[in-house]
């Protein structure tokens, strides 16, 4: 496949979370025109036997086809049903993939935890945009959607350089395709910070100058790229982490960074992009930078 062919993969395990994961990339695959591979990983660890593992992920995989029919009408998705440990399948068709989707929370492990292992692992090391679909959102409109139809608010995490490049090309091309949406930048700025990058010592007021300039270079290209997208840049005072968590709640979409490279659970993700994604209520995209 081409890199314009590259598909939308959404991971199910018969999870309610799942479930809703499958319903958001269902709809982001259509606005995209991109295609849907649906993929159900069918566990090395499980004591059953191959056959009723087989029959198992075929009803699954054809429950989710239905599915996608009601969600989607004429988005025709693929199948897939590996046998793998998850992380691992996932993190190896990311390889090939535009966007991986996968629910919060798999029918394993603890109810209590907000964020399952395989999602973070997933999320930690797969080679593509990783979003993560939180479930339990009390409104009724499509995970999407807002009052009226307008799409509401993306909401980027970024720091003040280069590192932010991934985050701020897929948050802008993101915005780009919904339209009505606002793309929402945050960056979080401390004195210290501003001092590491030769900034003014103990001069507060020059320091948010210094961060609003930052961001104002960051996204001044991208912006004459995409003039249809209404942007907001806001620098917060220390960490964004709160900022970014408050807004998930009504977000679209809260786009998050990692480094590259990653290779066990947890490296790559910082603590902004940790705890966003832990305790995000709505669906979070981590991107690697």
């Amino acid at each position: 496949m081409s890199g314009t062919e590259l598909p939308v993969i959404a991971a199910v395990d018969g999870s309610s979370h799942g479930f809703d994961a499958l319903d958001w990339a269902a709809r982001e695959a259509v606005v995209r025109g991109w295609p849907l591979l649906i993929v159900h990983v069918r566990q090395l660890a499980r004591r059953t036997d191959q056959e009723a593992q087989e029959r198992e992920a075929g009803e699954l995989l054809a429950s989710a086809v239905r599915r996608v029919a009601r969600v989607a009408p004429g988005l025709r998705p693929t199948t897939l049903a590996p046998l793998d440990f998850p992380s691992a399948a996932l993190v190896s068709l990311s390889r090939d993939a535009s966007l991986l989707v996968l629910g919060s929370r798999g029918l394993g492990g603890f109810r209590s935890l907000m964020l399952g292992s395989n999602s973070l692992a997933t999320a930690s090391m797969a080679k593509c945009p990783v979003v993560i679909v939180h479930g339990g959102r009390d409104d009724e409109e499509p995970a999407g959607a807002g009052a009226g139809g307008v799409f509401p608010d993306i909401v980027a995490g970024v720091a003040a350089d280069e590192s932010s490049e991934g985050v701020l090309d897929f948050a802008f091309a993101t915005a780009a395709a919904h339209p009505g949406a606002r793309l929402r930048i945050v960056h979080g700025w401390t004195m210290f910070s501003s001092m590491l990058s030769g900034g003014p010592v103990f001069d507060r007021d020059a320091a948010a100058d210094a961060a609003e300039r930052s961001l104002a270079e960051l996204t001044a290209g991208r912006r004459a790229r995409f003039p249809q997208v209404e942007v907001m840049k806001e620098p917060v005072n220390g960490s964004a982490t709160r900022t970014l968590v408050t807004a998930s709640a009504t977000a679209s979409l809260t786009v998050v960074g990692r480094r590259r490279g990653g290779e066990s659970l947890g490296l790559g993700l910082s603590p902004v992009a940790h705890t966003t994604l832990t305790h995000a209520m709505g669906p979070v995209a981590v991107v690697p930078c």
